[in-house]
């Protein structure tokens, strides 16, 4: 999206403050607005008193978090649908408490809105708040007469994706972390506690155990090596974070990766292909043409990888391929998704048909899910058994075998 079309922060300001509360109380504070003017008003609003404004300079960039734009288009649903008119209603939410970012969007989508903009391309000019999916469905929405219920359809696919992410990550997360926790305490005991036990063996004058004399190398390994380890650990870490960052191959090949990773590959891609039909059956059912819905799912799944393969089966559909097909040629859908579209296409269902695989694949996430849980409580319980109680068993077997000599 060019520059001409994305939000201009140039005409918000930051203004200081300095007034009197309704009890006399002298206050001070900052606001962000369009002008001084605006400032007055908000500072009514909350009686108090303006002594003073000043502006100090241009505003940042508004930010907003998934959960507030998702918690915005609920609000802005819920009062189309009580009758009042957009750009009140957009005046409302901008007046309203909330996150910093979030009011100051909807000032500027309202001002858009009165100078005669469309909804849709009002959004637009936040790319990074309002994707092409949300875009294009509002513009559809518009179209059609029924924002109102478009906008609450978001909502709610926003709330489900936010509760998969929520229960992915809460299901990776635990084994990830006790699992580095073990390593980080493991790596202690090596650093801090082995070399103790290796001036007490010094003293024996014996030949120590073969896991003994394990223990005792990695020991003297990890005091010389873990700095230049953690250092170069950080580097790698940075490196590969700014080439995803920079390169669009990076990106498909680290999509691709995980797709491709035990136990979580699976679940990984269900994940992405619910989003995936979500997304291309809500367009659909909103009244979108299949060869132009593809134009609006580039970073629909979430994932590179079928982001990639979005493009690859759009280009086919205009080519006069059937969507099955150009989903089994891009090669990450599984086939209890392909088969199902494939049915639809012939019965002319391809919207509905999209929609009940999605909800499908999202019974399956849940189930994956359960299931990933259920086989790392084992996994992690037998690589911290493994690691603390070789560590421990190593640097006692030479004390025990003393002890059987004597």
């Amino acid at each position: 999206m060019n520059a001409a079309h994305t939000y201009d922060n140039a005409s918000e300001w930051r203004y200081t403050w300095r007034g009197l509360d309704a009890t006399g109380a002298t206050k001070r504070g900052t606001l962000i607005a369009f002008d001084a003017a605006s400032v007055r008003v908000a500072l009514k609003r909350e009686r108090i008193t303006v002594l003073s404004v000043d502006r100090q300079g241009s505003a940042p960039l508004p930010k907003a978090s998934h959960a507030d734009v998702t918690r915005f288009t609920r609000q802005l649903a819920s009062l189309l649908r009580a009758g009042l008119p957009l750009a009140g209603a957009l005046d409302l939410l901008a007046q309203s408490p909330g996150p910093h970012g979030m009011p100051r969007i909807a000032a500027a989508l309202a001002r858009d809105i009165t100078a005669g903009l469309r909804f849709a391309d009002s959004l637009a000019r936040h790319p990074a708040r309002f994707n092409a999916l949300y875009c294009q469905l509002v513009s559809v929405g518009e179209a059609s007469g029924a924002l109102a219920a478009v906008l609450a359809r978001l909502a709610d696919d926003r709330e489900r994706a936010a509760a998969q992410r929520a229960k992915v990550r809460a299901a990776l997360t635990y084994p990830v972390a006790v699992l580095l926790l073990a390593f980080v305490i493991t790596a202690a005991l090596l650093v801090w506690v082995v070399p103790t036990f290796k001036q007490i063996f010094d003293g024996f004058g014996a030949a120590l155990p073969a896991p003994t004399q394990f223990v005792l190398m990695l020991s003297a390994a990890a005091a010389r090596l873990s700095i230049p380890a953690a250092l170069v650990i950080a580097a790698c870490t940075l490196a590969v974070r700014a080439g995803l960052r920079r390169s669009e191959a990076a990106r498909i090949a680290f999509g691709r990766l995980l797709l491709k990773l035990p136990l979580c590959g699976a679940l990984l891609t269900t994940l992405c292909a619910a989003r995936w039909s979500r997304a291309l059956g809500t367009l659909l059912a909103a009244g979108t043409p299949l060869a132009d819905a593809f134009d609006s799912l580039a970073h629909a799944s979430g994932n590179a990888c079928f982001d990639r393969a979005s493009a690859g089966i759009s280009a086919r559909l205009r080519h006069g391929e059937r969507l099955a097909a150009a989903m089994r040629a891009a090669g990450c859908f599984p086939a209890d998704v392909v088969q199902p579209v494939a049915v639809a296409e012939e019965s002319g269902a391809l919207d509905a048909m999209l929609l009940d695989v999605a909800s499908l694949a999202d019974r399956q996430v849940d189930e994956k899910i359960a299931l990933v849980s259920s086989l790392c409580e084992p996994l992690v319980i037998v690589v911290l058994g493994a690691l603390v109680g070789g560590l421990v068993v190593a640097m006692y077997l030479p004390i025990i075998q003393l002890g059987n000599v004597v």
